[in-house]
């Protein structure tokens, strides 16, 4: 049976963007806005001077690829903020060291299991203050990043206000495109042991 053309030329247009690793887009409007910051991403680390694919005349530029977009991977929790709230000392890939401050933990139910990562407080070397989640899980070093993956988290001053925990949009830190950046180690704590596969996987230049 012949299809219509325009019939033809979509199912061409799907398998073309399937093929690339790009997913269709979707009517979801969730789904189409990471759809949106992918490419808006993209463009950034294409184009962009301060991006690592032009600061460094070595990193070599490619597509970065994603697992589909999962609301199944998307939480929402209160942050826990710990009472004794300890500084820590991390690694950066290239052996430095940063400090940076346990300030609490933000806990999801995934497969059959309650679990949680801590979220830590950082500082900018303009002294502006961020909260992020460094970790790693069962897909680091095999579909991920070799050293982990990030998020940053908004801080919200509602003590009551509940904060999601989207891993649709966990990114590799910039030393995994280029040596020429150190980026912070994530520590064993927030080792998942249940694969996530949702976000950024590894670079393949």
């Amino acid at each position: 049976m012949t299809r219509p053309v325009h019939s033809t030329l979509l199912f061409a247009l799907v398998l073309a963007l399937v093929g690339c690793g790009k997913e269709p887009l979707s009517d979801d409007p969730y789904i189409r806005s990471i759809q949106q910051e992918r490419r808006e991403k993209d463009d950034y680390m294409k184009n962009d001077p301060n991006s690592p694919f032009n600061a460094d005349p070595h990193a070599a530029w490619a597509p970065l690829e994603y697992y589909p977009v999962d609301s199944n991977f998307v939480f929402e929790s209160a942050l826990a903020e710990y009472d004794r709230k300890d500084t820590l000392t991390f690694f950066g890939t290239e052996g430095d060291l940063r400090r940076a401050v346990r300030y609490g933990y933000l806990s999801f139910a995934f497969e059959g299991k309650e679990r949680r990562v801590n979220v830590y407080q950082g500082e900018t070397t303009g002294g502006e203050k961020y909260y992020a989640v460094w970790f790693t899980d069962e897909t680091t070093g095999e579909e991920t990043y070799d050293v982990g993956r990030y998020l940053d988290i908004e801080y919200l001053s509602d003590a009551e206000a509940a904060y999601v925990l989207d891993f649709n949009k966990a990114y590799n830190p910039y030393c995994a495109y280029s040596s020429m950046y150190s980026c912070v180690i994530p520590p064993k704590e927030n080792r998942l042991s249940v694969a996530i596969t949702a976000g950024e996987k590894k670079f393949h230049p």
